[in-house]
């Protein structure tokens, strides 16, 4: 499994548009991914998921991978992380 944390800096956090690109991503591999903030876990493949953890501009999140493709599905997530979600 692998596992990565951030602080999310995006100005307007996770609306739609960069909820529906880190679903899209994470969809592209066979890996599971969830998506943690506080207490609240979500599948990063569901787009109803990402937008329940409402994320902000500073909120803590938790990638965690786990399948065959883990490693490239977590740099593909951290490639759309560090770009802002192109915004």
């Amino acid at each position: 499994m692998e596992r990565y944390e951030f602080v999310l800096e995006n100005e307007h956090g996770l609306h739609a548009r960069p909820a529906g690109l880190m679903v899209e991503t994470c969809s592209g591999y066979n890996s599971e991914v969830n998506i943690t903030k506080g207490e609240v876990k979500v599948n990063g493949k569901s787009m109803l998921g990402v937008l329940m953890l409402a994320a902000s501009k500073g909120d803590t999140l938790l990638i965690e991978v786990d399948g065959e493709d883990e490693v490239d599905a977590l740099a593909a997530i951290k490639r759309l992380i560090d770009s802002q979600f192109d915004e």
